[in-house]
């Protein structure tokens, strides 16, 4: 049972992994990078490592996507100002 569970949690983690490389939009690559970081904490857990899967958890299903939502609505913000003055 643990083979399986351990197939299954790589084959989530590969496909996921090839899906936040192939997204070109940003605000969709946030949300897979969310999802991807929840697939590595399903990982983790499998192989029996809870507090990385805990450290994982908050960086890369939380923190992660907000700054990297923050950056983009920043960035945003600074493309419209600058086309305003132009």
């Amino acid at each position: 049972m643990q083979d399986v569970l351990l197939v299954v949690a790589f084959t989530v983690v590969v496909v996921l992994g090839v899906c936040v490389v192939l997204t070109r939009d940003p605000l969709r690559q946030t949300l897979v990078v969310g999802f991807f970081g929840l697939a590595l904490v399903l990982l983790l857990a499998v192989l029996q490592a809870p507090d990385v899967a805990i450290s994982e958890v908050v960086v890369s299903t939380v923190a992660f996507p907000v700054v990297l939502l923050t950056t983009i609505r920043r960035v945003a913000s600074v493309r419209r100002s600058k086309e305003e003055e132009s």
